[in-house]
């Protein structure tokens, strides 16, 4: 085998095949040289470790598990491995590895040239490292890249519309991932890029979703992920792009700072990111006449559905009930009068026993009230979802707010008919429902909303959710 010195000067070989024609790039013991295969005359990529002063173990680590990873992979988008072996470099000893060249600049390179990256061409490039990352997280073991950021990623010549072919380089920080480790133990990534749990020394294949979303951020801002501000320790972007609202809350998931909060993996991102523009076509204006307010941006959407009175029907209802709460609180007033009247300790029994009736007429009264007065407000947010009854300035909520990830099923009811205790047959109208597992969120009351308004009112929280509609 033949031996060299460092290898910085074009001409010089590696191994018996390789030519270099130029060293690429240097850091801590490992080189990356452009050499010609004397083979196939054919260009490759040479990275080389060499045992000197600044070699550590975990070098020698990483770059045989790049070596095993990229020989068992094969997909368009990643090189391809073409040789490992020992290299005898005085004054010491390394090894080589061979990979395949692309011809295509990074996007690092390309941002710095000048270019600039438009909203579809933006999401042309995340489908396709999405696919890249599907094919390998869901490998067994899972393949975690660890370093993604717009200087691994390369961009082939626009062909016609497309982009551009799309590669994923440099798996020098390549981790797989086996079901009893849980996650990776070694730190390594690139500041700016790199999600919070990748500090803590643990790495999932989420991780890698979080340094896409800020790598795209980078595109669309020019800026360094590090560089923008943060809110709550997620890379606050908003500000500095104009984006569609789809496509925000879709990347801050990609960098929600929790993993909880975050895609659980590529397929379920690039399923979103795929149906956004079908949830686009999906989104439809307010019913004329429509009472309801809705308010939305990319990091909350509000719903208030005023009082029913905005309703004749609802009104009729009220009115009804109003009279009969009238009614049953008069008797109750004269019951306990009568009561009072008895002598003790008989009066105490009476007006102990007419406690119930009182609950049930103040409920009738407080149910006229918030007919006339009161209003629901549903409020969902990037972390959690609430929704509250409000009249005169108090609030009573509906039921425990729960988390945005709890969030499983939007529906949808069908209008159906049950018997009451007396054998009267009862309709029970379309409700919309927001499951949070066993709980349930918004407008379940019956005849509050038309047929219009909650099929408008379930389009817009379907977009903004990206879950489906089930009826």
């Amino acid at each position: 085998m033949q031996s060299i010195m460092y290898g910085k000067e074009p001409g010089e070989s590696f191994g018996e095949h390789y030519q270099i024609e130029r060293q690429l790039a240097k850091r801590a013991g490992r080189y990356t040289f452009l050499a010609r295969d004397l083979r196939s005359k054919s260009r490759v990529i040479i990275k080389r470790l060499f045992f000197g002063e600044e070699f550590e173990w975990d070098q020698l680590k990483l770059f045989e598990r790049e070596a095993a990873t990229l020989k068992a992979l094969s997909h368009p988008g990643i090189p391809s491995y073409l040789d490992f072996f020992d290299l005898d470099v005085a004054p010491g000893h390394g090894y080589a590895l061979v990979q395949s060249y692309i011809p295509a600049k990074s996007l690092d390179a390309q941002l710095k040239a000048g270019r600039t990256f438009s909203e579809a061409e933006v999401i042309d490039l995340a489908t396709a490292l999405l696919d890249i990352l599907c094919y390998l997280h869901e490998r067994a073991p899972a393949v975690i890249h660890r370093d993604i950021k717009p200087s691994n990623i390369l961009l082939g010549d626009r062909t016609g519309n497309s982009i551009g072919t799309v590669y994923l380089v440099d798996f020098g920080s390549v981790k797989t991932l086996t079901p009893q480790a849980g996650g990776s133990l070694t730190v390594v990534g690139t500041y700016g890029y790199m999600p919070p749990e990748q500090f803590g020394d643990r790495t999932v294949p989420a991780s890698d979703l979080f340094s896409l979303g800020a790598t795209l951020i980078y595109l669309l801002t020019g800026q360094h992920p590090a560089d923008l501000p943060q809110v709550d320790q997620r890379i606050d972007f908003e500000s500095a792009t104009h984006l569609s609202s789809t496509l925000t809350r879709w990347l801050q998931r990609m960098i929600a700072p929790s993993l909880n909060q975050r895609f659980s993996s590529a397929r379920e991102a690039l399923k979103a990111l795929q149906q956004r523009s079908v949830q686009t076509t999906l989104k439809r204006k307010k019913p004329v006449g429509s009472k309801v307010e809705l308010t939305q941006d990319a990091h909350a959407l509000e719903i208030v559905v005023p009082p029913v009175r905005v309703s004749m029907g609802g009104l009729f209802g009220i009115a009804f009930i109003g009279v009969f709460a009238i009614a049953w609180n008069s008797f109750l007033v004269t019951w306990c009068g009568i009561a009072l009247a008895a002598p003790f300790p008989i009066n105490v029994v009476f007006l102990l026993f007419s406690l119930p009736f009182w609950a049930a007429g103040a409920t009738m009264v407080g149910g006229v009230l918030f007919g006339l007065f009161g209003r629901v407000r549903l409020r969902l947010t990037l972390t959690e979802i609430s929704q509250h009854y409000e009249m005169f300035g108090f609030r009573r909520a509906v039921a425990p707010s729960s988390q945005r990830h709890e969030i499983t099923k939007l529906e949808i009811t069908k209008t159906y008919f049950t018997k009451d205790s007396d054998g009267d047959t009862v309709e029970h109208k379309p409700e919309l429902l927001i499951w949070a597992g066993t709980r349930k969120y918004g407008f379940f009351r019956g005849g509050t909303l038309s047929p219009p308004e909650l099929d408008w009112l379930s389009k817009e929280i379907s977009h903004w959710l990206d879950l489906p509609i089930h009826t």
